[in-house]
Formats: structure tokens, sequence, C-alpha cells
């Protein structure tokens, strides 16, 4: 979600801000905000809605000197996008930028508001930079003006603040949302990841829930959740894992779909040495008496996918849930049962919230996580790592194929764990994995044809898609896919759902797009669709050759897929959802990168 930069350096920070905020542009934004703190301690700060490049022109006929200082891409949640709402939030001597929500923010503001002070904005946030203004009013030092404030929060957030008159101090808090601390030689750095703190240091401490830090250029003192001094490691980062660049291509998403072969290979590398997987010892399915399956968005359907693996190879029952819900259901859980946890960022509020709910009701916690440093990878008994390497497109695309890559061997071993696979068969479902990463080469080859299928679908108010098995989760990815990049609104349906409502929608303007490998269940998705081109429906039918050829007959569009993956084929076929998405928004001129109203990592709930 927001973004977090803070510097206290020995150069002027403005540019140093926004450059390093431009960095954290891929968690979505709809304005930004530095403050700084000069010399002589003076406080001042600039604000603009919309992208960075607004406030770095007004930083250009309004500049910020200042070697101390803050800065913040906000997502709105309280309050619409405007100047007034954006960060940061001052009042009197204190500046602060906030990720997260405020729970009781109503109560406080009502509270300051009877103290004579009145807000300004919309936000949550400004309430925090009220009291602790309020209580440096009363006579209290900065330090202790922003822990008496903390005690009094309620709520996910991190935060920083920057005062008047204290060119050598930051604070920072994290209770729920990410945020970790840098460390220079005579500076110091805060950020919401490594990512934005890459071009400053390699060294960096990741604060823990309820952790606040009272941060100067010598140093960090850093205190727990009851107040005790803490003791927290700092870690060596691979610079070079947190660069950042288009490698050429117009977009990040355009260049993380490519990067798919490579980064899929990795991952099934690591996790794959010949005919054997390489797990962690604590990973022994036999006395598992059932799974429970959470994630969110493109991680909910990763982990969708997976129910029909771990079901089908290893008979083990699974639970599915969306993170949101999880834990209001309350859920019974049984003590023998594991859960595993499917996150990108590894931050997702929901699902880390969902985690720590099940944690003393199973016997096992799973964390698939693509950054090894989160929350949910810290929290879990044990993290898998999908080694996607930096997603910056705020729509999925490297990251879902990597969760499914890991998934898939984890359901292989609970298959071998509980006798349901002999070796020669086990053998056989990773020789179909290993030969995913060619396939998947072969499969960006359908770009260009996506790219002619654009316009049709660019027209479209409404689109269709449908699977069935392990496909129908893919057709649900791919319907969020063209919703988040194109605005077309799309659903995702299992196809022998079709006759029981959906079909009611059909007739010739409305594109179905069906996902129809020629396997078992091919003649009955063929019969579905038969039932739309009946009804007028315009059916994009996206099969290998031996499909197209047994059930393209009539069809408006082919898309072809080379044959091969066996009961892994889901994670080729989401190289179609992604291009025909990616394809369609740049057709209609939408941000494909930062789509409008969404953020890459959802730390709020």
């Amino acid at each position: 979600m927001c973004g977090i930069i803070g510097i206290l350096g020995d150069h002027e920070v403005s540019p140093q801000l926004v450059e390093a905020l431009k960095r954290l542009e891929y968690r979505g934004y709809d304005s930004a905000g530095v403050a700084t703190v000069d010399a002589s301690g003076h406080l001042d700060r600039r604000r603009a809605v919309g992208k960075l490049v607004n406030l770095s022109d007004r930083l250009v006929h309004e500049p910020l000197a200042g070697h101390a200082g803050i800065g913040h891409t906000r997502w709105a949640t309280h309050g619409a996008a405007t100047e007034a709402n954006a960060h940061p939030h001052r009042r009197g001597p204190v500046a602060v930028v906030h990720n997260g929500i405020i729970e009781n923010f109503r109560e406080l503001r009502d509270e300051v508001t009877r103290l004579g002070m009145q807000p300004e904005s919309q936000t949550d946030t400004e309430t925090v930079a009220l009291l602790t203004a309020w209580h440096m009013g009363q006579g209290l030092a900065p330090v202790e003006a922003a822990r008496a404030v903390l005690a009094r929060l309620d709520g996910a957030f991190a935060l920083a603040f920057l005062f008047e008159g204290e060119p050598d101090l930051m604070i920072a808090a994290r209770k729920g949302s990410p945020l970790a601390v840098g460390h220079g030689e005579g500076e110091m750095f805060l950020g919401s990841d490594a990512i934005a703190l890459a071009p400053f240091t390699d060294r960096i401490t990741y604060l823990e829930d309820g952790d606040h830090a009272v941060i100067r250029r010598s140093g960090a003192e850093i205190f727990d959740a009851e107040g005790r001094p803490a003791n927290r490691e700092i870690q060596q980062i691979d610079v070079g894992a947190t660069r950042i660049d288009k490698g050429g291509y117009r977009h990040f998403m355009a260049k993380e779909i490519a990067e798919q072969p490579v980064v899929l290979g990795d991952a099934l590398n690591h996790y794959i040495k010949g005919d054997r997987i390489v797990l962690p010892e604590a990973l022994d399915f036999r006395d598992v008496d059932r799974l429970t399956l959470v994630g969110c968005g493109t991680a909910f359907y990763a982990a969708h996918v997976a129910r029909y693996w771990f079901e089908s190879l290893a008979g083990l029952p699974c639970d599915l849930d969306v993170a949101s819900e999880f834990r209001y259901r309350e859920p019974p859980l049984s003590p023998a049962s594991w859960a595993i946890f499917v996150s990108q960022s590894g931050e997702t509020a929901d699902t880390l919230a969902a985690l720590h709910y099940a944690r003393d009701k199973v016997a096992r916690t799973v964390g698939v996580v693509n950054v090894g440093t989160s929350a949910i990878a810290r929290d879990a008994d044990i993290a898998l790592p999908t080694l996607a390497g930096i997603e910056v497109g705020v729509a999925s695309s490297k990251a879902f194929t990597c969760q499914l890559a890991v998934l898939a061997v984890l359901a292989l071993k609970a298959a071998r764990d509980r006798g349901r696979l002999t070796d020669s068969e086990l053998a056989a479902h990773l020789a179909d994995l290993r030969a995913l990463p060619g396939l998947l080469n072969q499969a960006l080859t359908v770009s260009d044809e996506c790219r002619r299928l654009a316009g049709w679908l660019a027209e479209a108010q409404d689109v269709l898609y449908l699977g069935r098995g392990a496909l129908y989760p893919v057709a649900l990815e791919g319907a969020l896919k063209l919703k988040e990049l194109s605005y077309i609104h799309a659903e995702g349906y299992a196809s022998g759902e079709l006759k029981h409502g959906p079909i009611a929608l059909i007739d010739r303007n409305v594109p179905v797009v069906v996902l129809a490998p020629r396997d078992a269940l091919f003649e009955k998705t063929v019969s579905n669709m038969q039932e739309v081109m009946a009804r007028h429906g315009q059916v994009l039918l996206i099969s290998d050759p031996e499909g197209l050829e047994t059930g393209g007959h009539g069809i408006h569009a082919r898309l072809a897929m080379p044959p091969g993956g066996g009961l892994f084929q889901p994670i080729l076929y989401a190289v179609p959802m992604q291009y025909l998405a990616y394809h369609t928004a740049v057709a209609k001129g939408t941000d494909v990168d930062q789509p409008r109203n969404l953020a890459k990592s959802v730390t709020v709930e």
C-alpha cells in the first residue's frame, strides 16, 4: 500500500526522497509528499495529487532545503485523493507519514477537537500529528510525545515522525504494516521495504510488530512493544536483487511475464534435485488430516488450483478460504491439520491476521511467500520462498506461476509421504514440472496473437472466462487480470455452472474465453462451449493443437498452447490470461503497471 521513506543524511534530501518514492510506485498511490528539516531546524513540506512528477514539478518551483526528511506515497483509505489528505500531515512542530489504518481515530479526533485542535483533513493519520503536537505543547519532548501517542493507537500502522528543531531525529513505529531501518556511514534511513533503501545501504534492520525506533545519524535505538530495548538483527541484503528496471520492455508487466520461464526454472531447481523433492524435514504430511489454504486475490487463486492437486494427488482434504473472511467465521481447525498461507509480499494484512488466528490451532503453519524477510515468512512455522524476484507490476504474473510451482511441489511431497505415488509416478510428475520452463517459453509466443485479439476484447462491456477442474481457478485469475488492467467487467466460471445462471448473459456482444486443454474434461468443456455458440456467444478457445482441431469448429478465435505439462497445465495456461489482459489494457490506454485504485501490497484490512 502506501510507501514510506525517511533519510537522516549528509546531502539535500528532497531529491533523494523523490527518487526513493519512485522505487515504491509499484505499491500503488494517488498522491505524494515530502517534509524536511533544514540546518536551522525549520520544518516544511510539499504535497501533490497524482503521479510523482507532479510533486517533482512543485519542488522545482518551491524547493525544500534540509538534510533530514520523510516522504510518502498515499493510497487513499480515509478521505479522497486531495492535497489536504496527502501526507506528510503536519501540525505545529511535528510531521507524520503513515501506512495503515488507525481504527480508533474517530475517538481520538473527537478528543483533540475537544482540546481545541481542529483537523484540516479527512484522514486518520492527521490525528497522530494532532495528538503529538498537543503532547509537545504540554511540555513533553518529541520522543516522549510520540510514545504517548503510540500507546493510544489501535489498528495497523507504520509511522515516521519528523520534528521542528530536530534535524538529527526521526522516530519510526510499526504495528502490522512493514517498516525497515537502513544503516549507513553517518547516515540513517527508513523505508517500507528494502527496495526503497537499496540505493542508500545494504544493511537493513526489520522492525518487528510493536517496535518503535529512535533514529539519529549515529544509529537507531529500537524498543519492543513493552518499551524494552530490543536487539534486532542487522541483515545484509543483496542490492542486485532489488534492482528495478524495465529491461527494454514498455511496461514492467511485460518484462515480468517474459521472465516466467527463468524464474519458474529457478524455483523448480531450488525444490527439485533429480528425482528428489528437497523441502525442510518438518514438512512430513503422513499425520496431517486436513489442509487449510488461505490467500487474497491472485494468491487465493493459486491456493484454489493447489486444492485440486492436494486432493487428487495426495487424497488430502482441503479447505479453501479468502483471507479477509477466514478468521471472522471462526472456522474450527483440527489440531492435526496444517494451514498454508500464500502471499506475494508476505505482508498482506488479511493473510497475516489469518496466520495469527490459525497458528495456535493447527499442527503447523506454512508460508508460501516471495519476500523471505516478510512478516508471514517470519511468523509461519516454515516459510517457502517462491523465488520470483521483485515484481513491480501491480497485477501479479510471475509471482502467480512461481506460487503454483511451489504448491505443486508441496502437493507431490504430500502424495509421496502418504503413499499415494510410486517412485516412477513421482518421477513422471517431476518430469512434467521440469518441462514447464521450456513450455512457458513456447507459450510466450501467443503474445502477438493476444495483441491482435485485444482490439476485439477492448470493445466489450463484459467478458466471461470458463474452465473446468484446475483450469477453473485459472479462468477466475484471467477474469481478475482483465478487470484489474483494462477496467472491463469480467467473470470466471466453472464451465459446468454456465447453464445455472451466467448463460443468461450470452449474446453476440459478450466474448467468452474458454480454457480447454485436451484432457479428461475436454469433451464436457466443449459441450458447454457449444451452448455458448448456440446463443451467438463469441468464443475464444485456448487449447493445444489437438484440442483446437477437435473442438475449434465455428469459434470466433483461437490461441494455440503447447501440449504437455500433465496435471500442471494451469501454470502454462496462466500465460495467455496475462497477455490477453495486458494487451487489452494497452489497447485501451490504461495504466498497465499501476492500475487505478489498486495497490501491490495490501497492508491494511
